[in-house]
């Protein structure tokens, strides 16, 4: 296995001087809200049907399988602008068509609820967002810790919420990135090692012992211990156990989307390094950076970055990070030098990403900042409540963990 594999998660505050006010988060539903904020709203007459649903306890897909099984129509025909986890209450739009209104508003659906029902020319797609409005609780949070949040959320607004993908991105023992990483150095054994995980990361102990049996080379008793919803872990088990010692047949058991994951969790974590590298000066441009515009996505190769100083300043630009592919344009100078040198690092250049079968990852630019809005907030008995929106693609946990200090 390559020690390149193992680069420890470096995740540093933009308001590092600001003392956190502590507690936590997601104790119940009801402490996480978020509502999509659309691109544009139905027109009142098509052949789809734009659904408001809200959502609880359960992720986008779940819900959008629900829908499909009462309406009696395939899941592929059902569009959504963005993908929502399970956890809180949620609010945003699906498409159907061919269904009436009528017929959707009287859905009775476990976690979910249909709000609203009104045609529309097109189907909802990915993307069709400007991003989301969070209500989020913070409890636990003592009196006399909550009097640095204004000042943390200032800074915030003028300077932006880093744009980290954060620890959500790299799944139940925080590995998917690892497993990505093996996969883009074609390193099979490190893959498998990965993918089993490590046994302190795991609190089930029949589970942990599971883990623990694997590394040490007791395949059979593994197997045995590995818990039933482990399905990929215990493919990849009886295929070494059947074939051993070859890890490349191994985890060619792996379900392409599984596969998927891993390598965006990869590209997610070298993003991440990057935005922590420049976090000191994340609203600042540099000679060779490609700048993003913000108002549509598109970069610009940025030659004078103080001419272009204002415009950052003015939130209109900012500076973009990779999202490493084996097409991704590349800035120049010293910028490129940083972002190469996060890529020599971790054993991996552009052509890694060049993968085989369907795996072959382009590349893109993202920003290394999102501006927050209608940022607000209140305090009573314990608990703090934080109101704001961010632009689609960056997470609500960027700008929370600011505000606790406490992951």
């Amino acid at each position: 296995m390559s020690e390149n594999t193992e680069v420890k998660y470096h995740h540093p505050y933009l308001t590092a001087q600001l003392p956190g006010c502590g507690g936590t988060i997601k104790e119940s539903p009801g402490d996480f809200r978020v509502e999509e904020i659309p691109s544009y709203l139905p027109s009142g007459s098509g052949e789809h049907c734009y659904l408001t649903i809200e959502k609880s306890g359960i992720t986008t897909l779940e819900a959008i399988r629900r829908i499909a099984q009462a309406l009696k129509v395939p899941e592929r025909d059902i569009g959504y602008a963005g993908m929502k986890d399970a956890v809180g209450i949620t609010s945003q739009t699906v498409s159907v068509q061919w269904v009436a209104p009528e017929k959707a508003l009287a859905l009775e659906l476990e976690g979910v609820r249909v709000v609203s029902a009104v045609r529309h020319s097109n189907k909802l797609k990915v993307g069709h967002l400007r991003g989301n409005r969070f209500c989020i609780v913070i409890r636990g949070v003592d009196s006399s810790a909550v009097q640095h949040v204004q000042a943390i959320l200032d800074v915030l607004a003028r300077r932006g919420v880093p744009n980290y993908f954060g620890y959500q991105r790299y799944g139940a023992q925080g590995n998917s990135h690892l497993i990505g990483t093996a996969i883009l150095l074609r390193d099979w054994h490190g893959c498998v090692d990965h993918l089993i995980g490590a046994a302190d990361a795991v609190r089930d102990s029949e589970w942990s012992a599971a883990i623990s049996a694997y590394h040490q080379g007791a395949l059979d008793e593994a197997l045995r211990l590995f818990p039933r919803h482990c399905r990929t872990e215990r493919d990849v088990l009886q295929r070494l156990i059947s074939r051993p010692g070859e890890f490349e047949k191994a985890f060619s058991v792996v379900h392409p989307r599984l596969k998927k994951l891993y390598l965006s969790a990869a590209q997610s974590f070298l993003f991440d390094l990057t935005v922590a590298e420049r976090i000191e000066n994340i609203d600042r441009l540099m000679d060779g950076d490609l700048a993003c515009k913000h108002v549509n996505g598109a970069c610009f190769l940025v030659e004078d970055a103080a001419a272009e100083a204002e415009r950052a300043l003015a939130f209109e630009i900012s500076a973009s990070g990779p999202m490493f592919g084996c097409k991704m344009k590349r800035p120049e100078g010293a910028v490129w030098e940083l972002e190469s040198g996060i890529l020599d690092q971790a054993g991996l250049g552009l052509t890694s990403f060049d993968l085989a079968g369907g795996l072959r990852m382009e590349g893109e630019r993202r920003p290394l900042r999102v501006p927050a809005g209608e940022l607000s907030w209140r305090f009573s008995e314990g608990a703090l409540t934080v109101e704001f929106t961010l632009p689609k693609g960056s997470y609500a946990t960027s700008l929370l963990r600011e505000i606790t200090k406490t992951f």
